[in-house]
């Protein structure tokens, strides 16, 4: 509760609205607390959707080959007209009637699994979400938007009405809300909710705050031409490659999640001369996988380091490059290089917020050598670091890290560089 968040959501809005609060007993267990509870109205952060996506596709690698050739079949056809159902738009009767019956074999005993079957409405926010993710949820049919909003404004900047969701944007300010984009490309805000000041801290306020309310989000950002507020990066990580190209690394992290194998990302390229990336593989599903093709490991640190888990990344990172070049802003950002870090991002190490967003600058700093060998000409790097297990005990872990090559992917019309 110390978060204004739950003061919004769990209260403030239970109390006006008149409904009923739930809330998981804990992050192991929100897929049983979500089939018990079945919500209407549903406000989870990012990384629970991820984490609900990347449960779909370990059951579905798992499942009989005609099951799995009927999930893909439906899938695909979701992605094509599912949205455009649920928005109540113009769609063929065909591909309708094709939708009601992928609803009744697929769509909906899923959302069922998921405890999604009564939703009504949902919302994510905290951070971005990646449009892959975002454009699974709506495909299936669930009203899922996103909202952007910072404890500093109680929540609420911009949020998103019917008939306005896209997977880019966050929506048109809030009702009594100002934005405005800075000279800098900075966010600014303010509205009845903005804060007073922060607890004895008056530097920080006055370096967030204007003297006439105006608050500084930190987030880099554009209005579309309908009004709809795109939010780029955050304002300090967004930078440019070594030809001027626009590096958006929050993005390309994104866009790695989506895929099951990936459980974190951190992308580097501000004044390089390509985009590369440090990767953490998601231990659950990346195992699995592994069972279901008879290798053998002993952990986190041994499963990262095989070959053949190195090559189910190389794909998702090829096809996260394909999908980059047929888009013209951020073709030149596609990644030339990667590495699978040999431990996972760890709060209790500095690496990540509590609420599990990357401290980007810390990581660059504590992985120095691994960032300087990926824009360097070595396969391979060693690797000593200090680190907290669970216990509180500290220790030390020395690995030997390789670093892989991925093939770029040419504008149409264009010349792949080599």
């Amino acid at each position: 509760m110390a978060w204004v968040g739950d003061n919004l959501f769990s209260c403030a809005q239970a109390y006006v609205a008149g409904f009923c609060v739930s809330c998981p007993e804990s992050a192991e267990t929100v897929l049983t607390d979500l089939r018990e509870l079945g919500p209407t109205y549903y406000f989870a952060p990012p990384r629970v959707y991820e984490s609900l996506l990347t449960q779909v596709m370990i059951r579905m690698e798992a499942a009989s080959a005609p099951k799995r050739w009927l999930f893909r079949h439906f899938l695909e056809l979701a992605r094509r007209c599912g949205a455009a159902i649920l928005e109540r738009r113009p769609v063929g009767l065909l591909a309708r009637l094709h939708y009601a019956l992928g609803e009744l074999l697929v769509y909906g005993p899923l959302k069922n699994v998921l405890g999604l079957s009564r939703i009504r409405l949902a919302y994510t926010a905290g951070e971005a979400i990646g449009p892959e993710t975002f454009d699974f949820y709506r495909s299936l049919g669930l009203n899922l938007k996103q909202l952007y909003g910072q404890t500093e404004a109680t929540v609420l900047i911009c949020l998103q009405p019917d008939g306005q969701v896209r997977a880019d944007t966050v929506g048109p300010p809030a009702r009594g809300v100002e934005v405005r984009i800075a000279a800098s490309g900075e966010v600014l805000y303010r509205g009845p909710g903005v804060f007073h000041a922060y607890y004895k801290n008056e530097p920080a306020t006055r370096e967030t705050k204007t003297a006439d309310g105006w608050v500084r989000t930190g987030d880099a950002g554009v209005f579309d031409a309908d009004g709809q507020l795109r939010i780029i990066d955050r304002a300090k990580d967004l930078g440019r490659l070594a030809d001027g190209t626009v590096f958006a690394p929050k993005y390309l992290e994104n866009k790695l999640k989506f895929f099951p194998c990936v459980k974190e990302a951190v992308a580097f390229g501000d004044r390089r001369a390509h985009a590369a990336a440090f990767v953490n593989i998601d231990l659950e599903a990346v195992g699995n996988w592994s069972e279901r093709h008879n290798l053998r490991y002993s952990g986190y640190r041994d499963l990262a380091a095989r070959p053949e888990v190195a090559d189910l990344v190389r794909d998702c990172v090829r096809r996260v490059n394909r999908d980059l070049a047929g888009n013209p802003q951020p073709c030149g950002s596609q990644l030339r290089r990667f590495l699978i870090l040999p431990k996972e991002l760890d709060a209790d190490d500095g690496e990540l917020t509590r609420t599990r967003k990357l401290r980007r600058r810390f990581i660059a700093e504590r992985y120095g050598a691994l960032v300087d060998a990926l824009y360097g000409a070595q396969d391979r790097v060693q690797v000593d670091l200090e680190v907290k297990f669970e216990d509180g005990r500290s220790g030390r872990l020395a690995a030997e890290v390789p670093i892989y090559e991925v093939p770029i992917n040419a504008r149409p019309g264009q010349v792949a560089p080599g």
